[in-house]
């Protein structure tokens, strides 16, 4: 499948278009309103206060309740827009934001309201598509879970899956906030409130584990899993890094300990570890693909910050108001599945 997604956060709409998707695919509205559900803002103090219904209303590639394999278009309405409090800004450089780099890529031309299309809101429409990409794997028997792994400096429980049964995600996605242990949870909670009282904001890592991809799947090189799964990523507003499996720590292993041993048990092929993250060579292995993104701290926040005007080039100072998260990393999760999802999609050609 191929994706675009299109709209400005407050334009009338967003949405995506979806090609390729499988004739007779059965549209699951009931998962795909969960999935929507896990994403939309508005739902406690942790989040902003925008709140929108983020209901998809489907207007092609649909019939009956099944795919009809032409392209598949769903749009979700912006209903809770308050444009006034970026016209301030209009000029001004937000410091972390996209506002001076799209005012260049196009001539000053682009919607600067609530970022436009460069806002997180666009990862709504994300999510639907990741949603029924997540509908496609469910026939093949793929699963994509991801889970909470740090906020703040806060860890949940510190092993990366690596060596882990990938099943001890499961129920983790039913959580309003998604991590495995609660009670580290609640502390990634208070430095959430913390930074918000002091009209700052935090970042945190995302992990994702898909399991069910058989061995030999991708190719090495520019198209190799890693690859395919990095271009999704970074087409997430936030996303500044990514590692597999055990990721940046092998930098301090040795071979000894970093390399997964292989083993023939129960009918299969499978490594003792998983410091790898279920790829050799760009192509995987067999078992569960492990990849972690690092989410950087919402950009917008109420300090106060030097920055520059765009049309006079003249030094100014700026204090961001309206309505933002003080963090976006827990309703990111679903956002990294839904990426996720449609680059195994492509990997398996599916």
């Amino acid at each position: 499948m191929k994706h675009m997604i299109f709209g400005e956060s407050h334009g009338p709409a967003i949405g995506v278009v979806l090609e390729g998707v499988k004739p007779g695919l059965v549209i699951d509205m009931d998962f795909i309103t969960g999935e929507m559900d896990r994403r939309k803002p508005g739902q406690n103090d942790l989040s902003t206060p925008r709140k929108e219904a983020d209901s998809v209303k489907i207007l092609s590639g649909v019939f009956e309740g099944k795919a009809t394999g032409t392209p598949l278009c769903g749009i979700i309405e912006n209903s809770d827009t308050r444009s006034r409090d970026y016209e301030p800004m209009k000029v001004l450089a937000r410091p972390g934001h996209a506002d001076y780099s799209g005012y260049i890529r196009y001539q000053g031309y682009n919607d600067h309201r609530g970022s436009g299309h460069f806002s997180g809101r666009i990862t709504a429409p994300l999510v639907f598509a990741g949603a029924v990409a997540k509908l496609v794997l469910k026939e093949s028997g793929v699963t994509v879970m991801a889970r909470i792994r740090e906020i703040a400096g806060i860890e949940d429980i510190p092993s990366r899956l690596t060596e882990e049964d990938p099943s001890i995600l499961e129920g983790v996605a039913g959580k309003g906030f998604p991590v495995i242990d609660d009670t580290r949870g609640e502390l990634m909670k208070e430095a959430i409130r913390k930074a918000k009282d002091e009209h700052d904001s935090v970042g945190g890592i995302i992990e994702c584990v898909i399991s069910g991809i058989p061995a030999g799947k991708g190719t090495p090189g520019r198209d190799s899993v890693e690859s395919v799964l990095s271009l999704n990523m970074f087409a997430v507003p936030a996303v500044k890094g990514i590692e597999f499996g055990t990721g940046f720590d092998l930098a301090r292993m040795r071979g000894s300990k970093a390399n997964d041993p292989f083993q023939y048990r129960d009918g299969m092929v499978m490594t003792t570890t998983n410091n790898n993250g279920g790829i050799n060579g760009g192509i995987t292995n067999g078992m569960p693909v492990v990849f972690s993104v690092v989410i950087k701290p919402t950009s917008s926040i109420g300090l106060p910050q030097k920055t520059m005007n765009m049309r006079t080039l003249e030094d100014s100072d700026i204090a961001i108001e309206g309505r933002h998260d003080p963090c976006i990393v827990h309703r990111a999760v679903p956002v990294i599945e839904a990426a996720a999802a449609l680059a195994i999609c492509e990997v398996l050609g599916l």
